[in-house]
């Protein structure tokens, strides 16, 4: 669906929008990853716990703290709790330190960024499919690197095999690209919600 063509109010809200009582002949949005399930849910914690939002601070207003140049790793406040969840939802069977960890605004430019870092321009990845559609354009438009797909099956539960890896691999040969390695981007994978197996097939060695 091409999300440019769905007409939208004055607030940004697509019209016509599906609803199993009021509109059952509506348009459901699933173009966009927008997780609106618990939206309401969560307003109305924020609404009851200001303080959360870290805008205020028993009850003084502190915007202007946060306004202006922060960390750029992200603040300290925020990754200490975050290291402390990731642990908690792992059963605490592992630790994360807050110092190592780097906060970015979002999926995109923390890919795009990570690309940036261990790669230049001209350079390939091997990437799974099916993979989220907007890579090629995230991953590829201002970093200059190359992504070959790694096509992978249904019948298999969409794994990456060996061959699939060596096949993908050897297509790379032949414009002599320098593959940097596989780039996994989500696990579980999006859009398919699988989750990646520990280990990768062995990497295939290259042809002479």
């Amino acid at each position: 669906m091409d999300m440019g063509r769905l007409p939208t109010s004055k607030n940004g809200k697509y019209k016509n929008t599906y609803d199993d009582v009021q509109n059952p002949n509506g348009i459901i949005q699933m173009g966009l990853a927008e997780n609106q399930l618990s939206l309401d849910l969560l307003e109305t914690w924020l609404k009851n716990n200001q303080d959360a939002t870290r805008l205020t601070n028993n009850r003084e207003f502190v915007f202007q703290e946060l306004a202006f140049f922060q960390d750029y790793h992200g603040l300290q406040a925020f990754k200490n709790v975050l290291a402390e969840f990731m642990a908690e939802i792992r059963r605490n069977k592992v630790s994360f330190d807050p110092k190592m960890l780097v906060l970015m605004a979002g999926a995109t430019s923390a890919s795009e960024t990570l690309v940036f870092c261990i790669s230049e321009h001209g350079d390939a990845f091997l990437l799974p499919t099916p993979y989220y559609p907007g890579y090629d354009r995230d991953l590829r438009r201002r970093t200059g690197v190359e992504l070959v797909p790694i096509h992978c099956a249904s019948s298999n539960a969409f794994e990456v095999t060996k061959f699939a890896l060596e096949e993908a691999y050897q297509q790379v040969q032949k414009p002599s690209l320098n593959v940097k390695g596989v780039l996994v981007t989500n696990n579980p994978s999006n859009p398919l919600g699988t989750t990646m197996s520990s280990s990768l097939p062995p990497w295939p060695r290259r042809s002479t």
